[in-house]
């Protein structure tokens, strides 16, 4: 009995080993199968609407576990589903013919691209005349200029625009008994010698002038104190802008004596009053020097024409009360670019900043070149004899624009 059971607990060892020496071996080829499809999931990408080749295999693999020793599939197979499933046989599939039947949807930029549009309307604006690009940025060059004030230039001269209104001068000699518009002119070609003779700044001269404008528009003037208040309106105006402003006995002297100090400070302060301290006013110098910078092509003697048409414009009673400043300015910008023959007249920049087109401009450009041309022979030569000379390119001398006259 004893040597029985050894026998028996032989031949159980023996099948034991045996069960063990078949299975090790196709768990180990079942391994290298998996190892080689792992692999292959990283690198390679599913097709759509086709079942991933995964899936195939890890079913025939768990179908391959489960299956009993005596039934597993022949190392020949096994090596066929390898080699089926080789990742050299994936990259064939994925290859570059069926990436490009595979309809592929790719964002195109269109930057710089021109659309139809764009080329006709820009072969109509050539056939028209008119340039591709009209408007300018005239700021552009100032934007780290902090005294520019780029950022809200533009809102500053829409205020302007507003405000002109309220300092515009109305017709004030129908109530003004002793004075008329020649005995103005006067006067304004006086102050022009002198705001030359002390040197001042140019908004200097308009401020002047429009004190005396809105002064003598509420208050009754005397002839004789009519150059009083010519040079209390301009001492006002140079304690506004000017640094060094000249002193009461500088304008009594200039005046030849004709009023004391104590004359000169009390019309300084009447005309205080009267204006109730309102001096903050857009004049057309205000306008003159950004429409200057608005014509773009704009050189020194064409500045210097602009401002001696300007000028002249102030001399005019009926000008100074049938227009606005910044009428005033844009229509001398308007008339000196005629004068120099400037093409185009009245550009899109021009348009944008000033708000006013040519035939809005044409009325008081034409009144300005008229002035002009009567200034050579006019008795009143401030204006003539200043815009005469060599500091201002001697614009004065120019031929006035035919096509206004």
């Amino acid at each position: 009995m004893g040597s029985r059971n050894l026998v028996v607990s032989y031949q159980q060892q023996q099948r034991e080993e045996a069960k063990q020496k078949t299975f090790v071996p196709a768990e180990g080829r079942n391994r290298r199968v998996l190892q080689d499809i792992g692999n292959l999931v990283n690198d390679r990408v599913s097709l759509q609407g086709k079942k991933p080749v995964t899936e195939v295999v890890d079913t025939a693999v768990a179908r391959d576990v489960r299956a009993p020793a005596a039934t597993k599939a022949p190392p020949a197979e096994i090596k066929k589903v390898n080699e089926k499933h080789r990742p050299e046989d994936v990259i064939v599939i994925s290859s570059d013919e069926t990436e490009k039947s595979k309809p592929v949807s790719r964002r195109v930029s269109r930057k710089g691209v021109k659309t139809l549009t764009s080329i006709l309307s820009a072969r109509s604006k050539a056939a028209c005349g008119k340039p591709e690009d009209t408007l300018v940025d005239i700021d552009a060059a100032d934007v780290t200029n902090e005294l520019a004030v780029v950022e809200y230039v533009d809102d500053m001269y829409e205020f302007y625009k507003l405000t002109e209104v309220d300092s515009r001068v109305h017709d004030y000699l129908q109530s003004q008994p002793d004075i008329n518009g020649k005995m103005r002119s006067i006067l304004v070609d006086w102050l022009i010698e002198v705001h030359r003779k002390f040197e001042l700044m140019p908004e200097t001269l308009y401020l002047t002038i429009n004190i005396v404008d809105r002064f003598l528009a509420v208050k009754i003037v005397p002839r004789r104190e009519l150059q009083l208040v010519g040079i209390s309106s301009m001492l006002l105006a140079c304690k506004y802008e000017e640094i060094w402003a000249p002193e009461v006995n500088d304008f009594v002297c200039i005046s030849d004596n004709a009023y004391t100090r104590e004359q000169v400070l009390a019309m300084e302060k009447a005309i205080l009053g009267k204006l109730e301290w309102y001096l903050t006013v857009p004049t057309p110098y205000v306008f003159l020097v950004r429409y200057i910078k608005a014509s773009i092509s704009s050189d020194k003697e064409t500045e210097s024409l602009v401002f001696f048409l300007s000028e002249l414009g102030l001399m005019q009673y009926h000008a100074v009360v049938k227009y606005g400043p910044s009428k005033i300015a844009a229509s001398a910008v308007y008339a000196a670019r005629c004068t120099m023959d400037k093409s185009p007249l009245w550009t899109e920049t021009l348009k944008h900043h000033t708000g006013y087109t040519e035939d809005m401009l044409r009325d008081c450009a034409k009144l300005l070149v008229q002035c002009h041309s009567a200034a050579a022979e006019s008795k009143l030569k401030a204006v003539y004899k200043k815009f005469s000379s060599e500091d201002y390119g001697a614009v004065a001398l120019l031929t006035p624009a035919r096509s206004l006259i």
